[in-house]
């Protein structure tokens, strides 16, 4: 029974000289490994700095269209502070009466009878369903859709939708002259508010 527990010291005093070694590799490994990962993030930090604006970009919403609306495959839309217009390609050859075109104050459809819808949707924004117009010109269903509540823009056409950097939309300077005062006033507002987030930004 002696030479077991013999061998159990040797053992136990062997363990501390062998293990020493191996933690002062295991140390010197990990030093080497924190410089490497010091010098990746190094290498790294530069293109994180480039990529962070994109990345800010793209959370604001896609840039919107000359007409501060988007452009989509099966639709595209524009919009002034008081209307909202919609621009629906159907084909060429159609009358108005083989279409289906219905706005209600928070829905849209646009279809060919018979057919699939091309639009259909509930709206992002309620809008005065009675005074919403509409024509049919070279294979384009064209909506006038009237703001329920104006003086401020339109992030998408559909509740859900893509939506548009609201920041960057502008009027056209030209024709804040024929807005009424206290439109031009909140126009103004607006338009400062864009130059100081693009400022901070």
């Amino acid at each position: 029974a002696a030479a077991p527990a013999g061998l159990a010291a040797a053992q136990t005093q062997a363990e501390p000289s062998s293990s020493a070694p191996a933690a002062t590799a295991e140390a010197g490994a990990e030093e080497e490994s924190e410089r490497q990962q010091g010098q990746q993030a190094d290498a790294a930090s530069p293109q994180d700095a480039e990529l962070t604006p994109e990345k800010s970009d793209q959370s604001k919403g896609i840039k919107p269209n000359a007409g501060r609306g988007a452009d989509h495959g099966a639709y595209s839309w524009t919009q002034s502070l008081q209307e909202v217009s919609v621009a629906v390609p159907v084909g060429r050859g159609l009358k108005g009466k083989q279409l289906e075109v219905v706005a209600g104050k928070q829905h849209v459809r646009v279809a060919v009878k018979g057919q699939e819808p091309i639009l259909d949707g509930p709206l992002s924004e309620p809008i005065k369903a009675d005074e919403t117009m509409w024509n049919l010109s070279d294979g384009v269903v064209e909506l006038t859709l009237t703001k329920a509540e104006g003086m401020h823009w339109w992030a998408s056409l559909l509740a859900g939708g893509p939506a548009i950097d609201v920041q960057a939309v502008e009027p056209e300077n030209s024709k804040l002259a024929d807005l009424d005062p206290e439109t031009r006033q909140t126009v103004e507002k607006m338009m400062v508010r864009a130059r100081d987030s693009e400022g901070r930004a």
